[in-house]
């Protein structure tokens, strides 16, 4: 082989070796964010699950990309945006309460985490909280077991209310399960329990206004992505009519809400990034057993329960751990 053809041959072979390189390396991976809420109210919680990411070793625009998907509290957009998530092939699947029914039913092969459903093995999304066997695994939140306890503090707080209504979204999968906790709450405390099933904004404004013909005299919302996403409305609401009322959600109080028990979301988002990591990594989620919260906060604003005309007894501010003066 003459020396000028040798060169050009070898110059040849190494000038296709980056793009052969380039064809082994993986691409970055695609996360997907699937919310029932709106981006507003679920920002910090959105900004929990990056940090979690990126404690893992995932930053967003450098090594993972994340398709946030929300609902706007519209459950029935759901099916379409886990669809155009399993259309655009992501890595994973990251879902937030009843995300999770519509990411399962779009794809059996994605892998699914999820966060806020109450008991993924009673509705069906997993075989057992040890192992959760299929393409799904995550964290639940309780809704419902901790509906009793949230309607003994609320009657603790208001001991004149011998009514206390529910209020509840028809559309959540876990609604009648969670009617049945609380149902079993207001028989151990020996209160009515009226169900207001609501499912719409205007339902919700109808819902306070019917209190009074109830005889209610405080109130208990149940967790729900389509309440949460109604914050600044149910908080006004319950102002205006002057009903005590408790959330599942801690950030409520600040904003003025009387009474808060629940788990620290915020933590639980950021884990939810780190499980996510833990399957981007090669973990099955088969194998990733369901973890259920252990810590449980009371916050309790004060200046609402002055407003409203109550005096909080000492039982309940021993065990807050949170008082908004």
């Amino acid at each position: 082989m003459r020396r000028r053809d040798f060169i050009i041959l070898l110059a040849g072979a190494m000038g296709g070796r980056p793009s052969a390189v380039r064809g082994q390396q993986k691409a970055m991976p695609m996360v997907g964010y699937l919310n029932p809420a709106s981006p507003g109210p679920a920002a910090p919680f959105t900004a929990a699950f990056r940090r979690g990411l990126s404690d893992a070793g995932y930053v967003e625009g450098q090594n993972l990309t994340i398709e946030f998907r929300f609902a706007e509290g519209h459950y029935d957009r759901l099916p379409a945006l886990a669809a155009d998530l399993v259309g655009r092939n992501v890595d994973l699947i990251a879902t937030v309460g009843e995300a999770s029914f519509a990411a399962k039913s779009a794809t059996s092969t994605i892998p699914i985490v999820f966060m806020g459903v109450g008991d993924p093995v009673g509705i069906g999304l997993v075989a057992s909280l040890a192992r959760p066997g299929g393409n799904l695994t995550g964290f639940s939140n309780l809704i419902g077991e901790l509906i009793p306890k949230r309607l003994e503090l609320l009657s603790e707080l208001v001991p004149q209310a011998k009514v206390i209504a529910l209020l509840v979204n028809p559309n959540n999968s876990g609604g009648e399960r969670n009617i049945r906790y609380a149902q079993e709450g207001a028989r151990a405390k020996g209160v009515q329990l009226p169900i207001l099933k609501v499912g719409t904004e205007s339902e919700i404004d109808a819902a306070f206004a019917s209190l009074v013909e109830l005889h209610a005299g405080a109130l208990v919302v149940v967790g729900d992505a389509f309440f949460s996403n109604r914050r600044e409305q149910l908080l006004a609401l319950a102002s205006r009519h002057a009903v005590p009322a408790i959330y599942p959600w801690l950030n409520f109080a600040a904003d003025g809400g009387l009474i808060c028990y629940g788990i620290d979301n915020i933590a639980v988002f950021r884990q939810l990034g780190i499980h996510a990591a833990k399957i981007l990594n090669g973990a099955k989620p088969a194998d990733l057993p369901i973890q259920q919260p252990t810590k449980f906060e009371l916050v309790i604003n004060l200046k609402t329960a002055e407003a409203l005309g109550l005096i909080v007894p000492q039982s309940i501010l021993a065990r807050a751990n949170e008082v908004i003066e």
